[in-house]
């Protein structure tokens, strides 16, 4: 009989997101009180378990979290142990840190690592379990993208978020006889724009995957104004391109685990409709606002079911160990790596 899991490790990576604090206020309760596994919790993500920086979790430490933005552990975007730079400079060789990840890991008891992050959390998370520590992912975006994931807990949260801004959008658009443009996060996927700019009602939607061309947005705005329309919304992802042409970059920063801050695209189509159209146009960045502040009911409870899950594969021993693609040879799955949010997770559908 395999040992049973006595204590477990937990992070949270990449970018924050509404439903963080729900998830580990889940794998903690969940490990505590329906395993009788300790929880470790490691600070600002793999940076702590690079530099050490860890606490033990009791009861109290993950009571009162499930309403609140954020996580209590922190996070970081910025630190791939596989790629370590020290002092964050252009001209720095980053270091293979994992190691002393794995061995730290050993040094504490922990039996396997809950990590709650998008896809280059889980990618680490992916390599880590390849060197012998056992991994449970938690798959965690706004972007709603990471594969074998129908849906992430944050993307309700974020397209609330920006389905408000564009409500507050319109009623100036319509006053001023303006062409508003409402640029959402979403990076290479479009689901973020999809969703609020149905939501909101946006006459024009621009996403990532399908490059637009500015003599149809052009001509959508002008017959929108011959029909009395004298106001148009339109909503554009991040990532968003003109056929033929690049997405906006705002800058980029080797030193980063996500080398590429894409943002920007608004302001050159405002600039291009004003000069192609002769309308006045506006952009608004929505930014940060929509990863912060309290996740919807929806969130709450999509994070709770993921937490709750992720301790029990652990407590399972269903850890990296077992994947999608290893039951149906599957060639679409590139990660071993177990998922509480997979779509083949018994334990979602409990």
């Amino acid at each position: 009989m395999a040992k049973r899991p006595k204590r477990l490790g937990m992070l949270t990576g990449g970018g924050d997101c509404p439903g963080l604090n729900a998830v580990i206020r889940a794998v903690a309760k969940t490990a505590m009180h329906r395993h009788d596994m300790e929880v470790i919790g490691f600070e600002d993500g793999y940076l702590g378990m690079v530099r050490g920086r860890w606490r033990p979790l009791h009861n109290p430490d993950v009571s009162g979290i499930l309403t609140v933005g954020g996580t209590i552990l922190g996070t970081s975007n910025r630190d791939d142990p596989f790629r370590f730079f020290e002092r964050k400079r252009a001209n720095e060789t980053p270091k293979d840190m994992s190691d002393r990840c794995i061995a730290l890991a050993r040094r504490l008891g922990i039996d396997a690592l809950v990590a709650i992050g998008g896809d280059g959390t889980l990618s680490v998370a992916n390599g880590l379990a390849k060197k012998g520590l056992p991994v449970v992912g938690v798959p965690k975006t706004i972007d709603n993208d990471v594969m074998e994931t129908d849906l992430t807990f944050g993307f309700d949260s974020a397209v609330q978020v920006a389905t408000e801004a564009i409500d507050r959008l319109h009623t100036t658009a319509m006053s001023h006889h303006r062409v508003m443009i409402v640029e959402v996060m979403g990076r290479y996927a479009g689901w973020l724009a999809l969703h609020s700019g149905i939501a909101g009602g946006g006459d024009i939607l621009l996403l990532p995957e399908i490059p637009y061309r500015l003599e149809e947005v052009c001509r959508v705005v002008a017959e929108r104004n011959r029909r009395g329309k004298r106001f148009s919304i339109i909503v554009i992802s991040e990532g968003a391109k003109p056929v033929g042409g690049e997405m906006t970059v705002e800058r980029t920063d080797r030193t980063s685990a996500d080398p590429v801050r894409l943002g920007g695209v608004s302001q050159v189509l405002q600039r291009q409709i004003e000069e192609a159209a002769g309308i006045e146009t506006r952009a608004t960045i929505l930014g940060h606002l929509q990863r912060g502040g309290s996740p919807t009911p929806f969130d709450r409870v999509l994070a709770t079911r993921f937490g709750a899950a992720a301790a029990d594969l652990v407590a399972a021993g269903r850890t990296a160990a077992w994947s999608r693609c290893e039951e149906t040879g599957s060639s679409t799955c590139r990660s071993p790596a177990r998922f509480a949010g997979s779509n083949s997770s018994h334990a979602i559908r409990r």
